[in-house]
């Protein structure tokens, strides 16, 4: 099920669910306000906060992410994107041809990953001002927050990091099957490195609410 308080953003979801290859049916789409979902409290086994939404939520943020965590149901995951910085990209990726990322990209990920580490990572210009009320998280500040409430992080993973959002490159190595797997590969791989969440432009964190519902508030 989709809430968005945007009824263009929700009218967009079927065609970008199609895109995505998932092969789950679209999702149930509601109209509606986060800061007061119209859903039953501790019910949901999966309440995901994708887009920066709580970035955007400025002064709300904090609200936003407590009525998120209300939906949870005990043992449930909940997945929050922030972003803590414009982002980053590997410097030997990012000087190489597009076709070459392509060609580099057939071997094994841990051969590429060694060149990758040899030439280390450089911090992406802002592509647009920030606005004055978006908030950024930090990943272990939300991470601290969490746990605090008595909820176990499960996973926690920066978008992307080693590519980035290089539209020449990543059509490239799209058109390779075997590249395009290894490019998520080393992507996971990298995104996975707690030094990476630092100057990400995007980072996923899931936790887990544990199955009892003894939780700190």
């Amino acid at each position: 099920m989709g809430l968005d308080i945007s009824r263009e953003m929700l009218n967009l979801l079927p065609q970008a669910w199609l895109e995505s290859g998932s092969p789950d049916p679209v999702p149930a789409r509601v109209l509606g306000d986060a800061l007061r979902p119209p859903f039953e409290r501790h019910r949901w086994a999966e309440v995901v906060l994708l887009g920066n939404s709580l970035g955007f939520a400025g002064k709300a943020a904090d609200r936003l992410l407590d009525e998120a965590e209300e939906l949870v149901a005990p043992g449930g995951v909940l997945v929050v994107e922030i972003a803590p910085a414009p982002g980053e990209r590997s410097k030997y990726l990012a000087r190489l041809p597009p076709s070459s990322v392509a060609r580099l990209l057939g071997a094994p990920v841990r051969a590429v990953l060694a060149r990758l580490d040899r030439e280390g990572f450089r911090t992406e210009p802002p592509r647009h001002a920030t606005p004055k009320s978006f908030r950024r998280f930090a990943v272990r500040e939300l991470q601290d927050r969490l746990q605090r409430a008595g909820w176990e992080i499960a996973e926690t993973v920066a978008v992307a990091p080693a590519l980035g959002s290089d539209p020449l490159r990543v059509e490239a190595v799209r058109t390779d099957s075997k590249a395009w797997l290894h490019l998520l590969n080393l992507e996971e791989e990298v995104g996975r490195r707690a030094e990476r969440w630092v100057e990400a432009a995007a980072v996923l964190l899931a936790a887990r609410r544990p199955s009892s519902k003894r939780m700190v508030k």
